[in-house]
């Protein structure tokens, strides 16, 4: 990326987002895992600038709030009464070191494709032509509403006409005005001193500092992107699931040429701060979310949701659901397992069908394989918990930790009702209610004797289809039990 820097950037995100029909900011909404602010200040900071402000009306705190979070070091600016573009950002200005000199960039808080690659060829393209405004600008076969771009003879921008205002002849043209501008500061500072609120919807426009600026003797000039999408704004929720779609192909597309294999990337979904190793497939429905990261060699999916998680090398994890959680390189998780937050399950490990894990470092080589939950637990290396074993970690007061020492067994259908110790090399039967802990090479046996009370269905079920069947059996006994049969 080039060297030049803009002394700031300032993102308009002041809007109320009416059309969203939402109590939630439109700023705030997200797509690919980020806030459509979110992405306006990650392409922001790409460019380096010395100082970004961001200004705010709608819902103020809220949004400042986010913005803090998102970006500690951004400067709040907050818009006043008077309406428009160019109040909006006469106040972002406000919040700027007097005296800043520099090329200003004006972007928006709701348009979550623009690149910082191009607010930088944007930057570079200003300060080539020595032009005191740059607008960005793009091609469409539907210009209806936009501003049109009017270029004089020499191919110079001589001025941006509003839909509303344009002649039929002006109408017909399709480079139109993202709202997108690179500016000379002090060039910047003094027009918007001179804007008015003089017209009909009584309010200051930046595209009025176009008009001050070639009076003025400034070189207005353009640049023109091809993919237009990067300047395509939010305004409902149609375009914020168009915009998402189309953000998540560029994603997708950008993994697969990477080395990933995605099997269908209209049902696979990767935010933006997922990182992938090449060699891993992605088969169809699944989602990679926040801030995972998969390894090399991996195979995730069909149907899987990851959330801020890490999947290590050559790891499988099919038809699961995975939230802050580590899978270590070789295991195995699904089909239909839940591993929450606090979850490390080790290199080589499984988890598997109808499992659910909470707090729980299961060792390398370790197995949970199928209907159990298991909460507040490390189990060591090697061992095997059979199917249907209840964790027993909460009293209704506190939760307690359970610890199964390596190469242990856990027999089918036993509660471990904690805090136990299991010793390594140690066994506990099935059907064990544990509440003691296990030495080592010790097997507890924690059940009540079996005890067959003959004839009780005659005589509790008389009358059932089950006694029916109690009774024909025991005939057949009979018979097979005479001398001769």
């Amino acid at each position: 990326m080039s060297d030049r820097h803009p002394a700031a950037v300032i993102i308009l995100a002041a809007g109320e987002g009416t059309r969203m029909k939402s109590a939630t900011p439109k700023v705030l909404h997200a797509i690919c895992g980020r806030t459509l602010v979110g992405h306006a200040i990650a392409a922001a900071r790409a460019t380096r600038p010395e100082h970004l402000s961001v200004v705010v009306r709608h819902q103020r705190d809220l949004v400042a709030a986010h913005i803090a979070q998102v970006d500690p070091d951004a400067l709040i600016a907050d818009q006043d009464e008077i309406k428009g573009t160019g109040r909006a950002t006469e106040c972002g200005l406000d919040v700027l070191p007097e005296g800043l000199t520099g090329t200003v960039l004006v972007t928006y808080g709701d348009v979550p494709l623009l690149t910082g690659e191009t607010l930088q060829e944007l930057v570079d393209r200003h300060t080539d032509s020595g032009s005191v405004v740059t607008v960005l600008t793009g091609v469409t076969d539907k210009p209806a509403g936009y501003g049109r771009i009017v270029r004089d003879a020499d191919g110079a921008v001589a001025a941006i006409v509003e839909h509303k205002d344009a002649t039929a002849e002006q109408l017909l043209i399709q480079e139109i005005n993202s709202g997108i501008y690179a500016f000379d500061a002090e060039v910047l500072r003094s027009a918007l001193a001179r804007v008015t609120t003089e017209n009909a919807q009584q309010e200051k426009y930046l595209t009025d500092v176009l008009e001050i600026a070639r009076r003025d003797g400034g070189t207005v000039s353009a640049y023109r992107i091809d993919d237009w999408w990067q300047t395509e704004g939010v305004n409902d929720k149609v375009q914020l699931a168009d915009l998402g779609r189309e953000l998540n192909a560029r994603v997708t597309e950008k993994w697969m040429r990477a080395g990933v294999t995605i099997v269908d990337p209209n049902s696979t979904w990767i935010d933006v701060e997922v990182t992938i190793g090449a060699d891993t497939t992605i088969r169809p429905g699944s989602q990679l979310l926040g801030a995972t990261t998969i390894g090399t060699g991996a195979i995730i999916g069909p149907e899987v949701t990851i959330s801020d998680s890490e999947i290590g090398d050559g790891a499988h994890v099919r038809r699961a659901e995975v939230e802050l959680a580590v899978v270590g390189a070789g295991a195995v998780v699904g089909p239909y397992s839940y591993l929450r937050a606090g979850t490390e399950l080790g290199p080589k490990g499984k988890i598997g069908g109808f499992v659910e894990t909470k707090n729980a470092t299961i060792g390398a080589g370790a197995k949970v394989p199928h209907l159990t939950y298991c909460g507040d637990a490390t189990i060591g290396e090697g061992a095997n918990i059979g199917a249907g074993t209840i964790f027993a970690n909460y009293d209704g007061v506190t939760k307690s930790h359970t610890r199964i020492g390596k190469q242990s067994f856990v027999g089918s259908s036993s509660v471990i009702v904690a805090p136990v110790t299991v010793a390594d090399g140690a066994y506990v039967a099935a059907g064990s209610a544990l509440v003691n802990d296990v030495g080592p090479g010790e097997i507890a046996v924690a059940r009540g004797r079996q005890r067959n009370i003959a004839g009780w269905v005659a005589r509790a079920r008389a009358g059932t289809k089950t006694a029916a069947a109690a009774a024909a059996a025991l005939e057949e006994q009979i018979i097979e039990t005479e001398p001769g049969s």
